[in-house]
């Protein structure tokens, strides 16, 4: 049997081109959680981690994941669009799916996901923060997990933005499920997500100043809420080394 083909899929610009070349850089990472010391009893300031670029999937992507594409690559270029515009890159590994959008096209992108027949992902399992410090201008990342139900089918959609500028498109008027889960990532990540009906903490108390699940949060050497109590910095505790 023949491999499936996309009709008439347009050709990625210069620019695409140049932004899937920069993905493929390798990062080398030293330390971990923020520290850059040898005094750290974790044992992970002297860690160096080489991971390897993250690949852009060529089609076909095999599964239903051909299917998927197509029809929502149908319905974006009938709305005036196209699927390399809203998609900066598709990635499948390990048997799953993640759609890579561009975050102005995030809304428009979850609708169609959840409205078209052909793809009728009605359920948003979540939305999950990351924060990786080496992705220069890309450092923080929203992911959606998307379930179909119809279809039986599960898909995941992953925004980037950078540090200086964490805002993202609250997705709450197509999946309402996300308001509480858009809180918590912005109460431990700091992502901005515009339009939300109420981005207030969830997790941590209201006049907690920072977001403790970044990178760059310090592991010790401030204020314990607990009874005073303070927590040195890594690199001024005993070292067991």
């Amino acid at each position: 049997m023949s491999e499936k083909t996309p009709p008439n899929e347009p050709e990625p610009d210069e620019a695409a081109l140049a932004g899937r070349e920069r993905l493929n850089e390798q990062v080398v990472r030293t330390g971990m959680f923020g520290t850059q010391t040898t005094g750290d009893t974790s044992g992970y300031g002297g860690l160096q981690v080489r991971r390897a670029p993250p690949p852009f999937t060529p089609r076909p992507y095999g599964s239903y994941f051909d299917e998927v594409a197509d029809a929502l690559t149908a319905r974006l270029e009938a709305d005036g669009g196209g699927f390399d515009e809203a998609v900066e890159r598709v990635i499948v590994d390990r048997g799953e799916l993640t759609l890579h959008v561009r975050r102005e096209h995030l809304v428009a992108v979850a609708r169609l996901l959840r409205d078209e027949p052909p793809l009728a992902f009605e359920l948003c399992g979540g939305v999950s923060g990351v924060h990786y410090l080496a992705d220069v201008g890309r450092e923080l990342h929203a992911v959606y997990h998307l379930v179909s139900i119809t279809h039986n089918r599960r898909l995941r959609l992953e925004v980037s933005v950078p540090d200086a500028d964490p805002h993202v498109p609250s997705v709450v008027s197509v999946y309402p499920t996300c308001n509480w889960h858009e809180r918590e990532t912005w109460d431990f990540f700091g992502i901005v997500f515009d339009g939300h009906p109420a981005l207030t903490r969830i997790e941590m108390p209201d006049d907690w100043k920072g977001h403790p699940q970044r990178k760059d949060y310090p592991l010790g050497g401030i204020p314990v809420e607990y009874r005073g109590a303070t927590v040195p910095p890594p690199d001024e505790r005993r070292s067991y080394t």
